[in-house]
């Protein structure tokens, strides 16, 4: 195994940061990772970004250097690969911090996956799998925006991307014995755009539980409700359910209140009561009275198509152990239970992809024989 320091090294100035990145942009790929705080705001806040290349662990404080144009320009390079494990929520706070998104990526944990190691496996069990190295968490919780960092912290940073050069290495082979590069290539591809285009604050209601009651003017209600409570939580970067909680958007909308002692029997109050009251009121009022409620959710599935389901599953797993992959690298339960529900199923988003012939395409060909063995 390639020997790599583990001392982390500190870059706190321009000088240093600009004369690293001019001599990363000359490698294949260098290491990623960040650290950050979330616990009372909507983004995350950017404490520190950690870069291995393969041979050295570097801490940059982006919170002593005023210019990070150099890193921006190490993560706009399309001819280095960034290497990094679990990514989505690092992609965030590199995007706040620097306004980019990374790309190319290669993210260890899908590749893990994708080469038939398992799903969802952290950086420590990776570590621990392919390399037989033990790493300490000791440090997850740590306040990342205090300075100076204790050494643990420094330790814990700089082993964060210490051997994601080595992983990149193993798992870049496995993929290429398995021709399953360009699979990978995909996924991480798909990360990016992901990253580059979050969900319209309009849609937030999609993903409240028990949605699918509401139809109508109560619809249009729950919309406006989390679409506003979505902005707000942006423009004021405070968590979403500091401001509003879900199931009181869900209340609010069942109830429909007109007044603040209405509001406040269904569970808004406080000083989120004094503040906004007036404004949800209104909302609400306007909400009721729009012509173009949204389109009534999917309700669950019936018992006919819980036994669809189920069939469908079991094709999965057969799909999964013959590909030596984990089921839900394959379709995810909201994209089996999509085909299901449609009277006319088709491959829709990441069943277009590599999945297509391998799980796709199956997949109809399955739920046609079930329906028309129904039909007889």
């Amino acid at each position: 195994m390639v020997e790599i320091d583990t001392t982390p090294r500190w870059v706190d100035s321009y000088e240093q940061l600009a004369a690293l990145c001019a001599q990363w942009r000359q490698q294949r790929a260098v290491a990623l990772d960040t650290e950050f705080m979330r616990s009372r705001t909507f983004y995350p806040q950017p404490a520190l970004v950690q870069v291995g290349d393969g041979k050295h662990c570097y801490l940059i404080d982006n919170l002593a250097i005023e210019e990070l144009q150099p890193l921006r320009d190490l993560l706009l390079d399309t001819a280095v690969t960034k290497i990094m494990h679990s990514c989505s929520e690092d992609l965030e706070t590199l995007e706040r911090l620097l306004g980019v998104i990374p790309e190319p990526i290669f993210d260890t944990q899908i590749a893990v996956a994708i080469s038939g190691m398992g799903a969802g496996l952290g950086y420590a069990a990776t570590v621990r799998t392919l390399l037989n190295i033990e790493l300490p968490k000791s440090e997850t919780r740590s306040d990342w925006l205090q300075r100076p960092l204790s050494e643990a912290q420094k330790t814990y940073a700089a082993l964060d991307v210490a051997w994601l050069p080595v992983l990149y290495g193993a798992l870049l082979k496995r993929l290429q014995d398995h021709g399953r590069e360009t699979w990978l290539e995909e996924d991480c591809a798909a990360l990016v755009a992901s990253a580059r285009n979050p969900q319209p604050p309009e849609l937030y209601y999609l993903k409240v539980k028990g949605a699918w009651r509401l139809r109508g003017k109560h619809l249009a209600v729950l919309q406006d409700l989390c679409t506003w409570r979505e902005s707000e939580a942006r423009a004021q970067d405070m968590p979403r359910n500091h401001l509003l909680k879900e199931a009181v958007c869900m209340s609010l909308a069942q109830q429909l209140p007109r007044s603040k002692s209405a509001l406040s029997q269904a569970g808004f109050e406080g000083r989120v009561l004094r503040e906004y009251g007036d404004t949800l009121l209104q909302m609400i009022s306007a909400a009721v009275e729009r012509s173009d409620a949204p389109a009534r959710l999917p309700q669950p599935l019936n018992r006919q198509q819980g036994e669809l389901l189920k069939l469908l599953r079991q094709e999965v797993a057969n799909i999964a152990a013959r590909e030596n992959l984990p089921a839900e690298i394959l379709i995810r339960k909201k994209e089996l239970e999509t085909l299901v529900q449609a009277h006319e199923p088709q491959l829709q988003g990441r069943l277009c992809g590599w999945r297509a012939e391998v799980v796709g395409q199956p997949l109809l060909n399955a739920l046609r024989q079930l329906r028309n063995e129904e039909v007889k």
